[in-house]
């Protein structure tokens, strides 16, 4: 047997030349040699003798003068059928362009991978040849394939069609001959048993020839309206009609269902002019006509000979409306002149009758609303109000404008009759000049810019990149640029009443520069009030130290513990936290602030949560939102934010779903192909900018005296015990998920992930053992001994996270055993203690901290730390960095190592993977994390969890 792997390199040089049967599956292939060498001779196959000719398709081969004087020239040539070809044909269009591939190969090549493209969109139909036999053919086509077929066959070389046709002497036009080729390559590929199933007949998964003459009807019926006969359009146009006027009709077009690029008026078809469809065109037409008038009843005028019609304007609505989307959904289109859509149009505007903007404090603090109309359009010229209003009272769908006869529609003609909408509010209008789009009827409509929407953004962006407030005099620090920049777009959006969201990366001095604004608010008469701040319990120490470090002399309390009160709190700071604010919402809203500060404010990311119901009772002149992940899992805490620090920007939550959170998601995708964020997305980031500050460690001009961050992966080894619990974990659980459905299954796939990162972890807290015996049990554990003894033998200090308690405590008993001083840190351990412990470790007393991710990754100040190591991964890049910047963060002088344990081969090594993808799209659109998998299929989910023998 001839392996074409071996040869076909070789046979890729020899010219090429297409033979066509019947049934077409038996068609084949010439090779041989143009310079008259050798025949291309392979292992096992029969070579003959053919006359072949170099010539142009459709010559006279006696006068190509490359005949010998008996006539055609004799070649020694290589035949294999369609299928042994293949793989040689594949390769030459692989390599061409390179030294000795021939063009009549490459072009055979070409041909084979148009078949391929056909095939892979099922665009195959079942038929019976000319001699009775079975035979499958590529169909049916649209334009874009006719047109690839003819650029195709107009580069065919001479070569390539050097098979004389039967009984002359002419070779084959081209584009015969690579259609039958076509038709070859589908006959061979589908011989297959899913050919009968997909046919219900057996014989079109033979190979070999099958004389099915019975199945001829069979065959047409399939392909009748799919690859044979015509189909309808209907052109409406505007002329003279039958009675002399000029008035709207309509006449039928007819295009080959074959060829769809062959398209005639019926007028042409029935009254003699010559065409190109076949005999059959005029009486598939008349079926095809009557067919659509069971869909529109006034199409019955078009027979018996369909020509055209003139149409009333009821008539002209109804295709403009139902009428018109019934026939397109029964495959009739209706064309319309370009007025319909295109040069009569309408445009929604903002504030035509209303002088832009000079003062946006004026602006919003008015009760008054921003009118919003439709303004209709000639060729994207505005009409004036008494065009428009002659449009609107036409009261039919050919109007005149301007001199000019147009269409308009129903949808159209509503917004002429109806100008007015309903009217934004001021933050709706900032809304609509930030993104250009506005909401009509659930619908986003782009808006027109003018000088209101211009003026409404330049008040808003004016002072982008300046500086134009001074640091407060009695700030006892020296604000870098970034710092200061910072204070001046705290100090305008508040003294707006907008609000915002400052989230700069943690680390960057996100409070000194809201204390700063606390004292540049207290300069100004108008601003003046106490300062509220809800944070973690975990950070009120921090504050106050802050306060009185930054702004002495500034009054700062604890509204915390017993005998809490606000009494008397009319300057300066009062702190709290976000249980005591939860409990005490109605007490602290009865207070006047002057600005509300919600510090790492992705506690409230839920808007519904009790803690972001409370917050939002609370009554502010100005509210600021400190985060240093504004998004942590998704758009809604997006949402969640600055909702509560702009009301109405972003609209309701279930609009902003709508609006932005689908579509984004539905661009998803095309972000992960690594072609940037979609529209939707771009639109959004317009609009929040204004409204959330972000700046990053990495962006040039801040913090440049921060020293390098290194991250390291480490992979670990499970030891024997935790490979044998992994597999048992994964075997037992997935079998009890392929039984389970819904919330049941969702708690199952949580049960599974959480005890396999357990086991990864150690089989003691996995196991959930009392005393255990904890050395050579785990490899993260080895290797964590590794990485401490190194560390404390340098004097180094580190940060230890994981995200389970129980593991932390297994930690503290391991390390204490070992001789090594370790505190720890987690959610239970009281605000003083807290306190103490940071001050414990900061001042070298403790050179091992151990932390729990959710109660210390966020706030605290610890940069005696130069290492953090992430024991477990909480499968969240945001939350791990906001861990890692408790170190990496102003203040810290040598460099940082990052360290993350992963076991190898596990769930953790293949998510390790998909959080440097998060990473990337960490602006875009954030996952769900481990509740984001319980979605997953179960094979999906059992190749996830899989143990693998390595990376």
């Amino acid at each position: 047997m001839w392996t074409a792997r071996e040869d076909a390199g070789r046979l890729a040089r020899y010219a090429v030349a297409f033979e066509p049967a019947d049934p077409p599956r038996t068609g084949r292939l010439a090779f041989w040699d143009p310079d008259g060498g050798v025949r291309p001779a392979a292992p096992g196959t029969v070579v003959s003798e053919r006359g072949l000719a170099d010539a142009s398709p459709g010559t006279d081969v006696s006068e190509t003068g490359l005949v010998t004087a008996q006539g055609l020239r004799e070649a020694p040539v290589l035949w294999l059928s369609v299928g042994e070809a293949l793989p040689v044909l594949a390769l030459a269009r692989r390599r061409y362009g390179e030294d000795g591939v021939h063009d009549a190969a490459a072009f055979w090549g070409a041909a084979l991978a148009l078949a391929l493209h056909l095939t892979a969109r099922e665009r195959l139909l079942p038929g019976v040849s000319d001699g009775d036999h079975d035979a499958w053919r590529v169909g049916p086509l649209d334009p874009a394939d006719i047109l690839r077929l003819r650029e195709l066959a107009a580069a065919a070389p001479p070569e390539a069609l050097a098979v004389p046709a039967p009984g002359s002497g002419l070779l084959p036009p081209a584009d015969r001959l690579l259609r039958a080729f076509l038709d070859a390559v589908a006959d061979t590929l589908p011989r297959t048993p899913a050919a009968e199933a997909a046919t219900g007949r057996a014989a079109f998964a033979a190979a070999a020839p099958q004389h099915v003459p019975h199945l001829r009807a069979w065959a047409e019926e399939i392909a009748v309206g799919v690859d044979t006969g015509v189909r309808i359009a209907l052109s409406v146009r505007l002329g003279d009609g039958e009675d002399g006027t000029s008035a709207p009709h309509l006449v039928p077009l007819v295009s080959d269902l074959a060829d769809p690029t062959v398209e005639v008026t019926a007028s042409d078809l029935f009254d003699g002019t010559p065409h190109l469809l076949g005999p059959r065109a005029q009486a598939d037409t008349v079926r095809a006509v009557r067919r659509a008038a069971t869909l529109w009843e006034p199409l019955a005028r078009l027979l018996p000979v369909p020509r055209r019609i003139d149409l009333t304007d009821e008539e002209c609505v109804e295709l403009l409306g139902g009428a018109g989307a019934r026939l397109r959904a029964h495959g009739v289109p209706v064309h319309w002149p370009a007025g319909t859509g295109g040069r009569l149009s309408a445009r929604a505007v903002v504030g035509r009758d209303r002088t832009p903007p000079a003062d946006m404090r004026a602006f919003l603090g008015e009760d008054g609303t921003v009118d919003l109309r439709w303004q209709l359009c000639l060729d994207g010229d505005p009409l004036t109000d008494e065009e428009s209003e002659a449009v609107a009272g036409a009261g039919r769908p050919v109007v005149p404008v301007r001199g000019d006869q147009v269409f308009i529609g129903p949808a159209l003609a509503r917004k002429a009759r109806n100008r007015a909408l309903p009217p934004l509010t001021a933050v709706e209008a900032l809304a609509v000049a930030l993104t250009g789009y506005a909401e009509i009827g659930g619908e986003q409509v782009p808006v027109a810019d003018g000088p209101w929407l211009s003026a409404l953004r330049t008040l808003l962006t004016a002072h982008e990149g300046e500086t134009t407030v001074a640091q407060p005099a009695a700030l006892a620090a020296s604000l870098r640029a970034y710092q200061l920049r910072g204070l001046d777009w705290l100090a305008r959006m508040t003294s707006l009443g907008l609000g915002g969201c400052l989230a700069d990366d943690m680390g960057l001095g996100k409070t000194v520069q809201l204390i700063a604004l606390h004292l540049h608010r207290q300069e100004h008469e108008g601003t003046r009030g106490p300062t509220l701040v809800v944070c973690p319990a975990s950070l009120l120490g921090n504050w106050e130290q802050e306060i009185r470090r930054f702004a002495p002399g500034t009054a700062v309390r604890r509204f915390h513990g017993a005998g809490r009160t606000v009494e008397g709190a009319d300057s300066g700071f009062v702190l709290t936290t976000y249980g005591t604010m939860r409990l005490d919402a109605e007490r602290l809203g009865a207070h006047r602030w002057g600005l509300l500060v919600a510090d790492e404010a992705q506690h409230v990311k839920n808007a519904s949560s009790a803690t972001a119901g409370a917050l939002r009772l609370i009554p502010a002149a100005a509210r600021v939102a400190l985060t240093g992940t504004p998004v942590e899992n998704g758009l809604s805490e997006l949402w969640a934010l600055l909702d509560w620090t702009s009301p109405g920007l972003l609209g309701t939550h279930a609009r902003f779903r709508r609006r932005w959170i689908a579509p984004i998601e539905a661009e998803r995708s095309t972000a992960e192909r690594g072609e940037g964020p979609g529209a939707t997305a771009e639109r959004l980031a317009g609009l929040v900018r204004p409204f959330l500050l972000r700046r990053r460690k990495s962006d040039p001009g801040v913090a440049p005296e921060l020293p390098p961050k290194t991250e390291t992966d480490h992979p670990v080894s499970l030891t024997a015990e935790q490979t044998r619990l992994y597999e048992e974990q994964v075997r037992a659980t997935m079998a009890e998920i392929r039984s389970a459905k819904g919330i049941a299954r969702s708690g199952l796939v949580l049960r599974l992930l959480t005890g396999l990162k357990q086991i990864c972890n150690h089989p003691a807290q996995f196991l959930k053992e009392g005393e255990p015996e904890l050395s050579g049990r785990s490899g993260k554990l080895a290797l964590l001994d590794e990485l401490l003894d190194t560390i404390l033998a340098a004097d180094g200090a580190v940060l230890v996270f994981t995200q389970y308690v129980a593991m932390a405590r297994l930690l503290e008993r391991h390390l204490r055993e070992r001789g090594i001083a370790a505190q720890l840190l987690h959610g239970g351990t009281p605000v003083p203690r807290r306190e103490e412990m940071v001050r414990r470790f900061q001042d070298g007393e403790v050179p091992v901290f151990l932390l729990s991710l959710k109660a210390a990754g966020t706030g605290l100040n610890l940069t005696r730390a130069d290492h953090v190591v992430h024991y477990d991964r909480w499968w969240n890049p945001a939350v791990e960095a906001q861990a890692t910047d408790r170190a990496h963060r102003i203040g810290q002088t040598r460099p940082v190592q990052v360290h993350r344990l992963i076991a190898e081969g596990t769930i953790e090594d293949r998510i390790a993977a998909l959080m440097e993808s998060k990473r990337e799209l960490a602006d875009a659109v954030l996952g769900g994390g481990e509740r984001a998998l319980s979605r997953l299929g179960n094979d999906e989910l059992a190749s996830l969890v899989a143990l693998r023998s390595g990376r």
